[in-house]
């Protein structure tokens, strides 16, 4: 509940507030938030496979984004930030939707 809660206090400042992304940033910051929806469904697989640590949620949440950035920074210093940045949303989303199917089949017994 602390983290419906926390979701919704963060949406509610950020609306109000309306952060501006510093423009060094930008290219980072969709494959982060990929990143981390990445680790959540994963966290929410793992929760309901009774198997959930939250000092992993917190380690995978935090090392997916990093990493993930990491990878789009390399590849815009290399000159293909593109292909790479292509590639960690596949990658991830594959991840997602493997972990949503999951969840899916543990809720609804299907």
């Amino acid at each position: 509940m602390i983290a419906v809660l926390g979701l919704i206090v963060g949406v509610v400042v950020g609306l109000v507030v309306r952060p501006v992304v510093p423009t060094v940033v930008e290219p980072y910051l969709p494959i982060a938030v990929i990143a981390a929806l990445d680790a959540v469904f994963g966290g929410l697989r793992a929760m309901l496979d009774g198997i959930f640590d939250d000092k992993v949620f917190v380690v995978s949440f935090l090392s997916n984004v990093v990493v993930a950035a990491l990878i789009v920074f390399l590849g815009d210093k290399l000159g293909v930030g593109a292909q790479l940045s292509t590639g960690v949303v596949v990658v991830l989303g594959i991840r997602i939707f493997s972990n949503a199917a999951a969840i899916r089949r543990h809720v609804f017994r299907a």
